[in-house]
């Protein structure tokens, strides 16, 4: 993809937040340090994301946000901003996880933006500039029929002409797995969606006893459409999140009974964090500033020994990102 015409190949990225992520390319093959991109009204785009007022009084970030921790209080940073967090207003930061295709949607000679999100939405930015200068503007989330296109979570979108009839359809991979077709009933200039039709179905539970020995298919699916074998029809490559058990030998009696014991120790701290998190955020929330400020200065204590007991007990699994090939008939 070559965003801005330049004749460098340009790169896009979502990302865990949700902002939109260009790595503009350069000579030699090289690309210039990773930037956020921006709306024509220089706005960081990251559909879906942004601050929310909660039903809890508190405030939720969806975006690239951090904490600071001053002898005024803790602070948000987002995007400019410098927002106070308080036990009357509490801030939680989550993200969006985005993933996008950079495409000419509608067919006038530039790229426009299609974006999947966590919540399972898929939006459509379009480029309002040119070939040269993109300039893009609100973000709109597509609709499947006459309704808004609600996809699995964690929509990992792809757009290309599956059906080969000259416009652009739509895929979605889900949290669970699958993939979903949207065909284009409209044109290359006016796309219409059709409701969603399942090509690749959900796996199974892969936790606990369920977790497989062998490489098996997984969750979280983003895809990418190409003629793989070169029959003139387009394939589908799905990328997932997948576990497995790892293969090391069978613990001694004697370590058998050290992960027990570490194990309760383990179940121990997780309550105590449970128990702070609650008192923090939750809906026991602590208002004395004194006892707000100990149990901050705690979490990273506590934090740190679920994380070193974790580290002394026998995976129970391991995480792969396979690759996996289905060939159009």
């Amino acid at each position: 993809m070559d965003i801005n015409n330049d004749g460098n190949i340009d790169v896009l990225s979502g990302s865990w937040p949700g902002e939109i992520f260009l790595f503009e390319g350069a000579k030699g093959k090289k690309f210039k340090a990773p930037v956020m991109l921006k709306n024509k009204n220089n706005e960081i785009i990251n559909p879906g994301g942004g601050i929310e007022d909660r039903s809890n009084g508190g405030i939720l970030i969806r975006g690239n946000a951090d904490f600071e921790t001053t002898d005024e209080g803790t602070f948000v940073n987002y995007h400019g901003k410098r927002i106070k967090n308080t036990p009357e207003k509490p801030i939680s930061i989550s993200g969006t996880a985005t993933a996008v295709n950079a495409v000419d949607w509608d067919a006038d000679g530039d790229y426009d933006l299609i974006v999947g999100n966590i919540s399972g939405n898929v939006y459509l930015v379009p480029n309002e500039g040119d070939a040269n200068k993109y300039a893009f503007g609100k973000e709109e989330q597509l609709k499947a029929g006459d309704e808004l296109l609600g996809a699995k979570s964690r929509a990992g979108v792809c757009v290309a002409d599956i059906d080969g009839d000259g416009d652009l359809d739509l895929l979605a991979g889900g949290d669970d797995g699958s993939v979903s077709f949207y065909e284009n009933t409209g044109s290359a200039k006016k796309a219409k969606l059709a409701k969603a039709v399942e090509i690749i179905p959900p796996v199974k539970s892969q936790y606990g006893a369920n977790t497989p020995t062998e490489p098996t298919r997984g969750t979280r699916s983003k895809l990418c459409a190409a003629d793989w074998n070169g029959d003139g029809k387009l394939d589908l490559l799905v990328g997932d999140y997948a576990r497995l058990k790892p293969d090391v030998p069978e613990p001694s009696d004697q370590e058998k009974a050290e992960h027990e014991k570490i194990r309760n120790e383990l179940k121990s701290v997780q309550k105590r964090y449970s128990e702070l998190a609650n008192k923090m955020y939750g809906s026991e929330k602590e208002k004395d500033p004194a006892k707000i400020k100990k149990m901050r200065e705690e979490m990273p204590e506590v934090r740190s020994k679920m994380g070193e007991l974790r580290g002394k007990l026998p995976k129970e699994y391991e995480t792969h990102g396979w690759v996996w090939l289905f060939l159009q008939k």
